[in-house]
């Protein structure tokens, strides 16, 4: 004779239905037609209960290993609980303690990404603080160039899934399918672009500055104001096509020279507010996960997102320069955010 199968989910409510009505264990099995045996066996193990879980003593950290601890949390930054509590010789404890003893002293970061600064960094950006303090900076032209990618960057498709739906799987292709180099400056709350730089090429020297004459010099530059330009400050950072002899050699003849063309700190993109833009536009093109198909759709998706972008946004990432030298002043030439 086979074994019977063990009692259904349907058949262990009706069982605790019928205790309740006061049935005896003798006469539910006949209801079921089940076995007595089965029927009290199941009744036994109900009215047992669940043992209790017996908790094992925790290991009790004396006030001069929470020291040691604090020590080596502020000398090992992103460093694992464990890390921490191995290189203070303190073994035996679990996880759950680790943490909660951590979470009094430190907090769980990712790190940041942010080129780093030396002693000479520091002081250079101090120095270009002092310089330009007193500056009007609604007269500067702050420039820049930024490249999208076609998938985007990673783990920003992040968001909420619906019950009994699944996650999309995104696209990743190598260096992340291919991507637009554009250029774009801001001055005051005015946007200039953004120009895109022809695909396939590299900007050295030569490229950039026919780049900049084709768009910046021709299409928006030539049409401003005698005065206009004798004001503007012409602000692009210390990439090699940039800051190259033949560039600033060029720039130059452009009368774009000496006063008219700032100065610029090493390791410094948290000056320029350009890249607040550039973070704006990228929300934008890729929110919700989107990803492209075609260098000519991301170039599109740049376009629109631009257009978007209106002058009071611009003018308030303009005037942010004041409280930004101050920063920098203040942290002594240290990183100030973006």
């Amino acid at each position: 004779m086979g074994q019977k199968k063990d009692l259904t989910g349907s058949e262990k409510s009706k069982i605790v239905r019928y205790l309740a009505e006061g049935c005896s264990s003798l006469k539910i099995a006949k209801l079921l037609k089940r076995d007595h045996r089965t029927i009290k066996r199941f009744i036994q193990n109900s009215q047992q209960g669940r043992k209790k879980r017996v908790e094992k003593p925790r290991r009790k950290i004396t006030a001069h290993e929470l020291r040691k601890v604090k020590r080596a949390a502020a000398k090992m930054p992103l460093a694992t609980s464990l890390a921490i509590f191995q290189s203070c010789n303190i073994t035996g404890v679990p996880k759950s303690t680790r943490c909660a003893i951590l979470r009094d002293m430190a907090k769980v970061r990712k790190a940041e990404r942010r080129p780093p600064l030396n002693k000479t960094h520091k002081l250079k950006r101090q120095d270009w603080a002092k310089k330009y303090l007193k500056t009007d900076f609604s007269k500067v032209l702050w420039t820049d160039e930024m490249r999208v990618s076609l998938d985007g960057p990673d783990g920003w498709a992040r968001g909420w899934i619906g019950k009994g739906q699944r996650a999309p799987v995104p696209l990743r292709r190598q260096q992340g399918g291919g991507g637009v180099l554009v250029w774009a400056g801001i001055i005051k709350d005015e946007l200039v672009g953004p120009f895109r730089v022809e695909d396939g090429v590299k900007l050295n020297s030569q490229s950039y500055c026919q780049f900049l004459e084709d768009t910046f010099f021709k299409q928006w530059y030539r049409k401003k104001s005698a005065s206009f330009k004798k004001n503007t400050i012409f602000m692009q950072d210390n990439a090699p096509s940039h800051a190259s002899k033949y560039s600033t050699a060029w720039l130059a003849r452009k009368g774009i020279k000496e006063e008219k063309l700032m100065t610029w700190p090493p390791c410094s993109p948290d000056l320029n507010p350009i890249e607040n833009l550039w973070s704006i536009i990228k929300c934008e093109i890729y929110k919700e996960g989107k990803q492209y198909t075609s260098l000519n759709s991301v170039w599109e998706a740049v376009v629109a997102a631009a257009r978007n972008v209106d002058g009071e946004q611009i003018k308030t990432l303009t005037e942010s320069m004041d409280g930004r030298l101050l920063s920098v002043l203040a942290k002594k030439g240290g990183y100030i955010g973006r």
